[in-house]
Protein backbone atom coordinates (compact mmCIF):
# COMPACT_ATOMS: atom_id res chain seq x y z
CA UNK A 1 0.00 0.00 0.00
CA UNK A 2 0.80 3.52 -1.01
CA UNK A 3 1.06 6.03 1.93
CA UNK A 4 3.01 8.50 0.43
CA UNK A 5 0.95 10.82 -1.36
CA UNK A 6 -1.18 10.78 2.19
CA UNK A 7 1.66 11.48 4.07
CA UNK A 8 2.78 14.39 1.88
CA UNK A 9 -0.84 16.18 1.64
CA UNK A 10 -1.14 16.08 5.62
CA UNK A 11 2.78 16.85 6.50
CA UNK A 12 2.15 13.79 8.89
CA UNK A 13 4.15 10.62 9.24
CA UNK A 14 1.84 6.93 8.56
CA UNK A 15 2.74 4.82 11.35
CA UNK A 16 2.95 1.70 9.70
CA UNK A 17 5.78 -0.47 8.53
CA UNK A 18 6.02 -1.59 5.03
CA UNK A 19 6.50 -5.30 6.74
CA UNK A 20 3.29 -4.72 8.35
CA UNK A 21 1.11 -3.00 5.86
CA UNK A 22 2.22 -5.97 3.32
CA UNK A 23 1.08 -8.47 6.12
CA UNK A 24 -2.51 -6.54 6.64
CA UNK A 25 -2.42 -6.49 2.48
CA UNK A 26 -2.24 -10.54 2.35
CA UNK A 27 -4.73 -11.04 5.33
CA UNK A 28 -7.58 -9.14 3.24
CA UNK A 29 -6.36 -11.09 -0.01
CA UNK A 30 -6.64 -14.11 1.96
CA UNK A 31 -9.84 -13.55 3.88
CA UNK A 32 -11.56 -12.88 0.16
CA UNK A 33 -10.41 -16.15 -1.38
CA UNK A 34 -7.63 -14.40 -3.35
CA UNK A 35 -4.24 -15.77 -2.12
CA UNK A 36 -1.26 -15.38 -3.90
CA UNK A 37 -1.18 -18.97 -4.32
CA UNK A 38 -4.67 -19.26 -5.23
CA UNK A 39 -3.95 -20.17 -8.77
CA UNK A 40 -4.78 -23.34 -11.74
CA UNK A 41 -5.61 -26.33 -9.89
CA UNK A 42 -5.08 -25.23 -5.98
CA UNK A 43 -8.64 -23.85 -5.34
CA UNK A 44 -9.06 -21.32 -2.16
CA UNK A 45 -11.40 -23.58 0.75
CA UNK A 46 -11.71 -20.63 1.98
CA UNK A 47 -10.99 -21.21 5.73
CA UNK A 48 -9.51 -17.61 6.85
CA UNK A 49 -13.32 -16.79 6.01
CA UNK A 50 -14.29 -19.59 7.91
CA UNK A 51 -11.86 -19.20 10.76
CA UNK A 52 -13.04 -15.08 10.96
CA UNK A 53 -17.29 -16.26 10.75
CA UNK A 54 -16.75 -18.88 13.66
CA UNK A 55 -14.77 -16.77 15.80
CA UNK A 56 -17.05 -13.58 15.56
CA UNK A 57 -19.89 -16.27 16.49
CA UNK A 58 -18.19 -17.76 19.42
CA UNK A 59 -17.43 -13.61 20.16
CA UNK A 60 -21.15 -11.91 19.96
CA UNK A 61 -23.66 -15.39 20.59
CA UNK A 62 -25.83 -14.26 23.17
CA UNK A 63 -23.75 -10.94 23.81
CA UNK A 64 -26.25 -8.62 25.84
CA UNK A 65 -25.34 -4.67 25.53
CA UNK A 66 -27.20 -2.70 27.55
CA UNK A 67 -26.97 0.99 27.58
CA UNK A 68 -29.01 3.18 30.10
CA UNK A 69 -29.06 5.46 33.22
CA UNK A 70 -30.85 8.76 31.72
CA UNK A 71 -32.22 10.02 28.72
CA UNK A 72 -28.85 11.31 27.76
CA UNK A 73 -27.85 7.42 27.55
CA UNK A 74 -31.44 6.20 25.77
CA UNK A 75 -30.32 8.44 22.81
CA UNK A 76 -26.87 6.66 22.70
CA UNK A 77 -28.84 3.25 22.71
CA UNK A 78 -30.75 4.53 19.98
CA UNK A 79 -27.73 5.71 17.96
CA UNK A 80 -26.13 2.30 19.03
CA UNK A 81 -28.72 0.04 17.93
CA UNK A 82 -27.89 -0.33 14.18
CA UNK A 83 -24.34 -0.61 15.08
CA UNK A 84 -24.92 -3.19 17.42
CA UNK A 85 -27.49 -5.43 14.81
CA UNK A 86 -24.07 -5.81 12.69
CA UNK A 87 -21.80 -6.37 15.71
CA UNK A 88 -20.76 -10.28 14.76
CA UNK A 89 -19.58 -8.82 10.78
CA UNK A 90 -17.64 -6.31 12.26
CA UNK A 91 -15.96 -8.67 14.59
CA UNK A 92 -15.65 -10.97 11.84
CA UNK A 93 -13.82 -8.37 9.74
CA UNK A 94 -11.43 -7.07 12.64
CA UNK A 95 -10.38 -11.11 12.83
CA UNK A 96 -9.35 -11.35 9.60
CA UNK A 97 -7.27 -8.26 8.93
CA UNK A 98 -6.16 -7.64 12.98
CA UNK A 99 -8.47 -4.37 13.75
CA UNK A 100 -11.39 -2.29 12.99
CA UNK A 101 -11.83 1.40 13.78
CA UNK A 102 -15.64 2.89 14.71
CA UNK A 103 -16.12 6.65 14.01
CA UNK A 104 -19.32 8.23 14.99
CA UNK A 105 -20.15 11.37 13.07
CA UNK A 106 -23.19 13.52 12.32
CA UNK A 107 -25.08 12.84 9.62
CA UNK A 108 -27.51 15.32 9.78
CA UNK A 109 -30.51 12.94 11.40
CA UNK A 110 -28.09 12.37 13.99
CA UNK A 111 -25.20 10.15 15.22
CA UNK A 112 -24.18 7.13 12.82
CA UNK A 113 -20.95 5.46 12.83
CA UNK A 114 -18.61 5.00 10.38
CA UNK A 115 -17.04 1.41 10.87
CA UNK A 116 -13.23 1.29 9.13
CA UNK A 117 -11.10 -2.15 8.61
CA UNK A 118 -7.73 -2.72 8.62
CA UNK A 119 -5.54 -0.88 5.88
CA UNK A 120 -8.27 1.69 5.27
CA UNK A 121 -7.50 4.26 7.58
CA UNK A 122 -4.27 5.14 8.34
CA UNK A 123 -2.57 5.52 12.13
CA UNK A 124 -0.43 8.76 12.70
CA UNK A 125 0.58 8.28 16.69
CA UNK A 126 -0.43 6.41 19.73
CA UNK A 127 0.42 6.23 23.16
CA UNK A 128 2.21 4.61 25.84
CA UNK A 129 -0.72 1.96 25.97
CA UNK A 130 -0.62 1.29 22.41
CA UNK A 131 -4.00 3.58 22.01
CA UNK A 132 -4.34 4.77 18.42
CA UNK A 133 -4.06 9.08 18.96
CA UNK A 134 -3.63 10.30 15.85
CA UNK A 135 -5.51 8.87 12.63
CA UNK A 136 -6.40 9.77 8.85
CA UNK A 137 -9.53 8.52 7.68
CA UNK A 138 -10.08 8.93 4.13
CA UNK A 139 -13.43 9.20 2.09
CA UNK A 140 -14.18 8.81 -1.75
CA UNK A 141 -16.59 9.81 -4.27
CA UNK A 142 -16.57 9.33 -8.07
CA UNK A 143 -18.32 11.29 -10.45
CA UNK A 144 -17.68 10.71 -13.99
CA UNK A 145 -14.00 9.91 -14.66
CA UNK A 146 -13.19 12.14 -11.38
CA UNK A 147 -11.51 10.74 -8.19
CA UNK A 148 -12.71 13.08 -4.82
CA UNK A 149 -10.82 12.23 -1.66
CA UNK A 150 -11.28 13.71 1.48
CA UNK A 151 -9.20 13.21 4.47
CA UNK A 152 -9.53 13.38 7.61
CA UNK A 153 -7.33 13.86 10.40
CA UNK A 154 -7.81 13.81 14.15
CA UNK A 155 -5.40 13.88 16.15
CA UNK A 156 -5.58 14.16 20.24
CA UNK A 157 -2.62 15.62 21.82
CA UNK A 158 -2.31 17.11 25.94
CA UNK A 159 -6.10 17.84 26.03
CA UNK A 160 -6.14 19.30 22.71
CA UNK A 161 -8.27 18.06 20.07
CA UNK A 162 -7.98 18.53 16.58
CA UNK A 163 -10.16 17.75 13.20
CA UNK A 164 -8.57 18.71 9.87
CA UNK A 165 -10.28 18.06 6.48
CA UNK A 166 -9.17 17.92 3.20
CA UNK A 167 -10.60 17.50 -0.44
CA UNK A 168 -8.61 16.15 -3.56
CA UNK A 169 -9.72 15.71 -6.89
CA UNK A 170 -7.68 13.20 -9.22
CA UNK A 171 -8.94 13.07 -13.26
CA UNK A 172 -7.43 10.02 -13.70
CA UNK A 173 -9.63 8.41 -11.17
CA UNK A 174 -7.08 5.69 -9.79
CA UNK A 175 -7.77 3.98 -7.03
CA UNK A 176 -8.27 0.39 -5.87
CA UNK A 177 -9.88 -1.03 -2.85
CA UNK A 178 -6.69 -1.19 -0.69
CA UNK A 179 -4.55 1.34 -2.61
CA UNK A 180 -4.68 5.28 -3.17
CA UNK A 181 -2.29 6.06 -6.00
CA UNK A 182 -2.98 9.17 -6.69
CA UNK A 183 -5.29 12.15 -4.84
CA UNK A 184 -4.79 14.80 -7.34
CA UNK A 185 -5.12 18.32 -6.64
CA UNK A 186 -6.18 19.89 -3.40
CA UNK A 187 -9.95 21.85 -3.82
CA UNK A 188 -12.40 23.17 -1.45
CA UNK A 189 -14.98 21.05 0.75
CA UNK A 190 -17.70 23.32 -0.77
CA UNK A 191 -16.84 21.73 -4.15
CA UNK A 192 -18.72 18.37 -2.72
CA UNK A 193 -22.21 19.06 -1.97
CA UNK A 194 -21.50 16.29 0.82
CA UNK A 195 -18.97 17.70 2.17
CA UNK A 196 -19.84 21.38 2.39
CA UNK A 197 -20.75 21.86 5.76
CA UNK A 198 -17.63 20.18 6.85
CA UNK A 199 -15.68 22.32 8.59
CA UNK A 200 -12.09 22.57 7.43
CA UNK A 201 -10.27 22.64 10.61
CA UNK A 202 -11.87 22.29 14.39
CA UNK A 203 -10.28 22.16 17.60
CA UNK A 204 -11.72 21.53 21.12
CA UNK A 205 -9.66 22.49 24.20
CA UNK A 206 -9.62 20.04 27.36
CA UNK A 207 -10.32 17.21 25.67
CA UNK A 208 -10.44 13.92 27.51
CA UNK A 209 -11.08 11.61 25.07
CA UNK A 210 -10.61 10.44 21.23
CA UNK A 211 -13.34 10.39 19.06
CA UNK A 212 -13.20 7.43 16.86
CA UNK A 213 -13.02 3.80 18.76
CA UNK A 214 -10.12 1.38 18.02
CA UNK A 215 -10.80 -2.77 18.21
CA UNK A 216 -7.92 -4.48 17.89
CA UNK A 217 -7.45 -8.26 17.90
CA UNK A 218 -5.52 -9.36 21.17
CA UNK A 219 -3.01 -11.78 19.68
CA UNK A 220 0.54 -10.97 19.73
CA UNK A 221 2.14 -9.23 16.78
CA UNK A 222 5.40 -11.37 15.99
CA UNK A 223 5.15 -10.10 12.03
CA UNK A 224 6.46 -6.18 13.70
CA UNK A 225 6.77 -6.51 17.32
CA UNK A 226 7.59 -2.99 17.15
CA UNK A 227 4.59 -1.82 16.24
CA UNK A 228 1.01 -1.38 18.19
CA UNK A 229 -1.36 -2.54 15.73
CA UNK A 230 -3.16 -5.84 16.28
CA UNK A 231 -2.53 -9.13 13.65
CA UNK A 232 -5.47 -11.06 12.08
CA UNK A 233 -6.43 -13.97 13.92
CA UNK A 234 -5.03 -16.90 11.15
CA UNK A 235 -1.89 -15.30 11.04
CA UNK A 236 0.01 -17.78 12.71
CA UNK A 237 -1.26 -20.33 10.62
CA UNK A 238 -1.31 -18.57 6.72
CA UNK A 239 1.09 -21.50 5.87
CA UNK A 240 -0.63 -24.09 6.88
CA UNK A 241 -3.79 -22.49 5.47
CA UNK A 242 -1.76 -22.60 1.67
CA UNK A 243 -0.74 -25.80 2.73
CA UNK A 244 -4.43 -27.04 3.21
CA UNK A 245 -5.51 -25.39 -0.41
CA UNK A 246 -2.79 -27.60 -1.74
CA UNK A 247 -3.49 -30.63 -0.44
CA UNK A 248 -7.19 -30.41 -1.28
CA UNK A 249 -6.17 -29.55 -4.80
CA UNK A 250 -3.78 -32.68 -4.55
CA UNK A 251 -6.62 -35.20 -3.60
CA UNK A 252 -8.69 -33.37 -6.15
CA UNK A 253 -6.30 -34.17 -9.08
CA UNK A 254 -6.50 -37.40 -7.29
CA UNK A 255 -9.88 -38.42 -8.46
CA UNK A 256 -9.60 -36.47 -11.83
CA UNK A 257 -6.39 -38.16 -12.47
CA UNK A 258 -7.70 -41.78 -11.40
CA UNK A 259 -11.85 -41.58 -13.54
CA UNK A 260 -12.28 -45.21 -15.12
CA UNK A 261 -11.83 -44.83 -18.75
CA UNK A 262 -12.67 -47.95 -21.22
CA UNK A 263 -9.32 -47.92 -23.15
CA UNK A 264 -9.96 -49.78 -26.85
CA UNK A 265 -9.70 -50.67 -30.44
CA UNK A 266 -11.44 -48.49 -32.79
CA UNK A 267 -13.12 -52.31 -33.20
CA UNK A 268 -15.09 -51.93 -29.87
CA UNK A 269 -17.10 -48.49 -31.35
CA UNK A 270 -19.71 -47.47 -33.83
CA UNK A 271 -18.30 -44.88 -36.35
CA UNK A 272 -20.21 -42.18 -38.13
CA UNK A 273 -19.83 -41.40 -41.95
CA UNK A 274 -16.14 -39.80 -41.41
CA UNK A 275 -14.79 -42.98 -39.63
CA UNK A 276 -14.74 -41.13 -36.16
CA UNK A 277 -15.58 -43.53 -33.06
CA UNK A 278 -19.07 -42.79 -31.71
CA UNK A 279 -18.59 -42.71 -27.77
CA UNK A 280 -22.17 -43.42 -25.97
CA UNK A 281 -23.96 -40.28 -25.13
CA UNK A 282 -22.89 -38.25 -21.62
CA UNK A 283 -20.23 -41.01 -21.61
CA UNK A 284 -17.74 -39.56 -23.82
CA UNK A 285 -14.68 -38.82 -20.78
CA UNK A 286 -15.20 -42.56 -19.88
CA UNK A 287 -14.17 -43.94 -23.26
CA UNK A 288 -10.66 -43.67 -25.08
CA UNK A 289 -10.65 -44.83 -28.87
CA UNK A 290 -6.87 -46.37 -29.04
CA UNK A 291 -6.77 -46.47 -32.99
CA UNK A 292 -7.14 -49.19 -35.71
CA UNK A 293 -5.62 -52.20 -35.50
CA UNK A 294 -4.51 -52.33 -32.14
CA UNK A 295 -3.95 -55.74 -30.04
CA UNK A 296 -2.90 -57.03 -26.50
CA UNK A 297 -0.34 -59.16 -26.27
CA UNK A 298 -1.99 -62.27 -26.73
CA UNK A 299 -2.60 -60.81 -30.69
CA UNK A 300 -6.89 -59.95 -29.67
CA UNK A 301 -8.26 -56.64 -30.17
CA UNK A 302 -7.46 -54.53 -27.50
CA UNK A 303 -9.82 -53.98 -24.73
CA UNK A 304 -8.80 -52.49 -20.95
CA UNK A 305 -10.86 -51.06 -18.10
CA UNK A 306 -8.56 -48.46 -16.47
CA UNK A 307 -9.34 -48.38 -13.03
CA UNK A 308 -6.46 -47.86 -10.54
CA UNK A 309 -6.93 -47.45 -6.89
CA UNK A 310 -7.88 -44.15 -5.36
CA UNK A 311 -5.23 -42.86 -2.33
CA UNK A 312 -8.24 -40.75 -0.98
CA UNK A 313 -7.49 -41.71 2.57
CA UNK A 314 -4.28 -40.84 2.94
CA UNK A 315 -4.67 -37.54 1.07
CA UNK A 316 -7.50 -36.66 3.22
CA UNK A 317 -6.01 -37.70 6.24
CA UNK A 318 -3.08 -35.88 5.59
CA UNK A 319 -5.33 -32.41 4.66
CA UNK A 320 -7.01 -33.34 8.45
CA UNK A 321 -3.74 -33.49 10.27
CA UNK A 322 -2.97 -29.91 8.61
CA UNK A 323 -6.41 -27.89 9.33
CA UNK A 324 -5.78 -29.20 12.96
CA UNK A 325 -2.39 -27.16 13.55
CA UNK A 326 -4.70 -24.71 11.71
CA UNK A 327 -7.29 -24.83 14.11
CA UNK A 328 -4.48 -24.37 17.25
CA UNK A 329 -2.34 -21.47 15.64
CA UNK A 330 -6.12 -19.60 15.16
CA UNK A 331 -6.94 -20.47 18.60
CA UNK A 332 -9.67 -22.74 18.09
CA UNK A 333 -10.73 -26.14 19.42
CA UNK A 334 -9.82 -29.36 17.70
CA UNK A 335 -13.10 -30.69 15.59
CA UNK A 336 -14.07 -26.63 14.72
CA UNK A 337 -12.91 -26.99 10.85
CA UNK A 338 -11.11 -30.36 11.05
CA UNK A 339 -13.43 -33.58 10.93
CA UNK A 340 -14.57 -34.26 14.63
CA UNK A 341 -15.02 -37.98 13.66
CA UNK A 342 -10.87 -38.25 13.41
CA UNK A 343 -9.86 -36.20 16.51
CA UNK A 344 -7.56 -38.62 18.15
CA UNK A 345 -7.09 -37.11 21.54
CA UNK A 346 -7.66 -37.95 25.07
CA UNK A 347 -10.60 -36.74 27.18
CA UNK A 348 -7.94 -34.21 28.83
CA UNK A 349 -6.77 -33.05 25.45
CA UNK A 350 -9.68 -32.11 24.28
CA UNK A 351 -11.01 -30.31 26.96
CA UNK A 352 -7.45 -28.60 26.64
CA UNK A 353 -8.63 -27.68 23.19
CA UNK A 354 -11.68 -25.99 24.09
CA UNK A 355 -9.93 -24.01 26.63
CA UNK A 356 -7.44 -22.66 24.41
CA UNK A 357 -10.60 -21.95 22.60
CA UNK A 358 -12.22 -20.40 25.60
CA UNK A 359 -9.21 -18.25 26.30
CA UNK A 360 -8.83 -17.01 22.56
CA UNK A 361 -12.75 -15.89 22.86
CA UNK A 362 -12.42 -13.99 26.38
CA UNK A 363 -9.26 -12.33 25.55
CA UNK A 364 -11.58 -10.75 22.04
CA UNK A 365 -14.22 -10.29 24.00
CA UNK A 366 -12.35 -8.01 26.81
CA UNK A 367 -10.83 -6.06 24.10
CA UNK A 368 -14.59 -5.94 22.43
CA UNK A 369 -15.90 -4.54 25.76
CA UNK A 370 -12.91 -1.80 25.84
CA UNK A 371 -13.76 -0.49 22.38
CA UNK A 372 -17.69 -0.54 22.98
CA UNK A 373 -16.80 1.68 25.82
CA UNK A 374 -14.54 4.19 23.96
CA UNK A 375 -16.90 4.60 21.30
CA UNK A 376 -20.24 5.16 23.78
CA UNK A 377 -17.78 7.64 25.31
CA UNK A 378 -17.11 9.06 21.62
CA UNK A 379 -20.81 9.17 20.84
CA UNK A 380 -21.52 10.89 24.79
CA UNK A 381 -19.13 13.64 23.39
CA UNK A 382 -20.41 14.43 20.28
CA UNK A 383 -23.62 14.34 22.20
CA UNK A 384 -22.07 17.84 24.19
CA UNK A 385 -20.34 18.87 21.90
CA UNK A 386 -23.19 19.37 19.28
CA UNK A 387 -26.01 20.42 22.60
CA UNK A 388 -28.15 16.87 21.85
CA UNK A 389 -29.15 16.10 25.28
CA UNK A 390 -28.97 17.55 28.69
CA UNK A 391 -26.34 15.94 30.97
CA UNK A 392 -27.25 12.43 32.83
CA UNK A 393 -25.52 8.85 33.81
CA UNK A 394 -24.32 6.18 31.17
CA UNK A 395 -23.65 3.03 32.29
CA UNK A 396 -22.76 0.67 29.95
CA UNK A 397 -23.79 -3.33 30.76
CA UNK A 398 -21.72 -5.91 28.86
CA UNK A 399 -22.47 -9.69 29.36
CA UNK A 400 -21.10 -12.70 26.89
CA UNK A 401 -21.81 -15.86 26.75
CA UNK A 402 -19.69 -18.98 28.27
CA UNK A 403 -21.25 -21.94 26.80
CA UNK A 404 -18.04 -22.41 25.31
CA UNK A 405 -16.97 -24.35 28.02
CA UNK A 406 -19.44 -24.79 30.04
CA UNK A 407 -22.44 -27.91 29.60
CA UNK A 408 -25.67 -25.91 30.14
CA UNK A 409 -27.54 -28.94 30.09
CA UNK A 410 -25.34 -30.89 32.84
CA UNK A 411 -25.06 -27.81 34.92
CA UNK A 412 -28.81 -27.55 34.90
CA UNK A 413 -29.11 -31.71 35.55
CA UNK A 414 -26.58 -30.88 38.39
CA UNK A 415 -28.83 -27.55 39.90
CA UNK A 416 -31.71 -29.87 39.65
CA UNK A 417 -30.44 -32.15 42.15
CA UNK A 418 -29.13 -30.16 44.39
CA UNK A 419 -32.75 -28.40 44.71
CA UNK A 420 -34.02 -31.68 45.30
CA UNK A 421 -31.64 -31.95 47.86
CA UNK A 422 -32.45 -28.93 49.75
CA UNK A 423 -28.77 -27.87 48.72
CA UNK A 424 -29.80 -25.37 46.59
CA UNK A 425 -32.95 -22.72 47.34
CA UNK A 426 -35.83 -22.44 44.82
CA UNK A 427 -35.79 -18.91 44.50
CA UNK A 428 -31.70 -19.09 44.23
CA UNK A 429 -32.69 -21.55 41.20
CA UNK A 430 -35.20 -18.88 39.67
CA UNK A 431 -32.32 -15.95 39.64
CA UNK A 432 -29.78 -17.82 38.06
CA UNK A 433 -31.74 -19.71 35.24
CA UNK A 434 -34.71 -17.68 34.66
CA UNK A 435 -32.76 -14.12 35.11
CA UNK A 436 -34.70 -12.72 38.06
CA UNK A 437 -34.18 -10.27 40.71
CA UNK A 438 -34.00 -12.31 44.15
CA UNK A 439 -37.23 -10.49 45.14
CA UNK A 440 -39.04 -11.30 42.04
CA UNK A 441 -38.41 -14.78 42.68
CA UNK A 442 -38.68 -15.17 46.31
CA UNK A 443 -42.10 -14.17 45.24
CA UNK A 444 -42.66 -16.45 42.40
CA UNK A 445 -42.02 -19.62 44.64
CA UNK A 446 -43.63 -18.14 47.65
CA UNK A 447 -46.63 -20.28 49.21
CA UNK A 448 -49.99 -18.10 49.19
CA UNK A 449 -50.08 -18.43 53.52
CA UNK A 450 -46.20 -16.38 53.11
CA UNK A 451 -47.72 -13.99 51.04
CA UNK A 452 -50.31 -13.38 53.45
CA UNK A 453 -48.11 -13.12 56.16
CA UNK A 454 -46.07 -11.22 54.48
Amino acid sequence: MQYENIQKAMGVDIAISKKMSTAIYQWGKMYTNEAPWVKGDIKSLGIPASICTEMARLVTMESKIVISGSARADMIAQYMEPFLCNLSRYVEYACSTGGISFKPYMDGKGIAVDVTKAGYFYPVSFDSAENITGVIFPEFKRVGKKLFTRLEYQQFVDENYRIINKAFVSRQAQVKNDNVINLGQEISLEEIPEWENIEPYVEFRNADRTLFSYFKIPVANNIDPESPLGVSIYARAADQIRDADEQYGAALWEYRSKETAIQATSEFFKHDRQGNAIMPKGKERQYVDMGNNVTDTDGKPFFNVYSPEIRDESFFNGYNKIIQKVEFNSGLAYGTLSDPQVVDKTAEEIKMSKQRSYSTVKAIQNKLGDALRVLVNAIDAWITIENLAPPGNVNLAMSWDDSLVTDKKAEREQDLQDLAAGIMQAYEYRMKWYGEDEKTAREKVATPAEVIEE
